[in-house]
């Protein structure tokens, strides 16, 4: 490269040199999609037999698969039945229809099961914004830490508190969120800052229980949730951060226009993954750190389950929650699966 190539990529601005390198270099996206996409190769009995040991590796993953996902739905019959175990065998119940689904969805108790979908919905999404946001964060900090010993004892810090349970997770929020008496040092440190005059009785308030979900969620899943996206960072073709820094491109430049591109169809796939879990949340936190003070805020579907499906014995009732969760799992998987398609992202099929 001569000198006077060179002189114009120096005096430019960072930003200005960036985008023009990114706009130099970017292909047509349908193009570069469909160079992407390998021709679809024929399964045929040569190429099964070819590949008879990664076959045989995925028997024992397939059989499970069908024996506990697939053979159990045959108890979704209970749903059209009033279902008392002491009748005997599932099929020698008696037959009520679609009362069951009604019940569920109307009158009073369809009230409190609309209460507690919104619950559920409400802490999985926040929790799933906070957890994925402060991911994708962490994982960029992380790949900008040049101090390898340091950045695996970072790693290793982050990492711990996915190992341990929920009840002691739960446990340690309640804890945590106590009186400055009690040992609540979230307390004592507002009261210390002057942000609060008083202390704050955190579950007792419903409308901070999402957010105690939400950040108890993201303690725990922070480092865990880091892992694939630091995978997708160390992918990155390397050449493209020495043509950003040639250009003037700085550290935050370079995570904004060459990072986060980079990990983009990571974020996307996990985002689908995740779309299938968002009335699936976690049932410890609701349940050991909810109270009937707010309840109205804390009480999911697996929660109401519990409550007034198993212990009631309405195992009719409980069913039918459970279905309602499946075929809203399904369309939401396929709805964002659809979407990102239609936007020419990655996708699972």
């Amino acid at each position: 490269m001569t000198n006077a190539t060179i002189e114009p990529l120096a005096t430019a601005t960072g930003t200005e040199a960036v985008v023009g390198l990114a706009d130099a270099r970017k292909p047509d996206r349908k193009a570069r999609n469909k160079a992407a996409k390998p021709p679809r190769r024929r399964i045929t009995w040569d190429l099964i037999w070819a590949q008879r040991a990664l076959l045989l590796m995925a028997v024992p993953l397939l059989l499970y698969q069908i024996l506990f996902k697939y053979v159990p739905v045959y108890g979704w019959a209970i749903a059209f039945q009033d279902y008392k175990p002491g009748r005997g065998s599932i099929w020698n119940q008696e037959w009520v229809g679609f009362e069951n689904f009604v019940n569920l969805f109307t009158g009073v108790m369809g009230e409190r099961f609309m209460r507690v979908v919104t619950n559920t919905l409400g802490q999985s999404l926040l929790s799933l914004f906070v957890g994925t946001v402060g991911a994708i964060v962490l994982a960029l900090l992380l790949n900008e830490v040049r101090n390898q010993p340091f950045k695996r004892i970072l790693q290793n810090i982050t990492y711990m508190p996915h190992f341990l349970s929920w009840v002691i997770v739960a446990s340690l929020a309640s804890v945590a969120l106590s009186l400055p008496s009690s040992g609540g040092f979230i307390n004592q440190g507002l009261l210390a800052l002057g942000i609060v005059d008083e202390p704050v009785l955190f579950l007792t308030e419903p409308n901070y229980f999402w957010g105690i979900v939400a950040g108890t969620n993201l303690w725990k899943e922070l480092g865990w949730n880091t892992i694939l996206y630091l995978a997708a960072i160390t992918a990155i073709d390397p050449n493209l951060y020495e043509a950003a820094e040639v250009d003037g491109a700085g550290r935050y430049r370079k995570m904004w226009h060459i990072t986060l591109p980079g990990i983009k169809p990571t974020i996307v796939v996990l985002l689908i993954i995740n779309s299938g879990w968002i009335l699936s949340t976690n049932f410890e936190l609701p349940y050991f750190l909810g109270n009937g003070l707010i309840s109205e805020r804390a009480e999911t579907i697996d929660v109401f389950v519990l409550r007034y499906g198993y212990e009631l014995g309405n195992y009719s009732l409980a069913v039918v929650a459970g279905i309602f969760k499946t075929i809203v799992a399904i369309i939401l998987v396929g709805s964002a699966n659809m979407a990102a398609k239609r936007l020419n992202q990655e996708s699972l099929v």
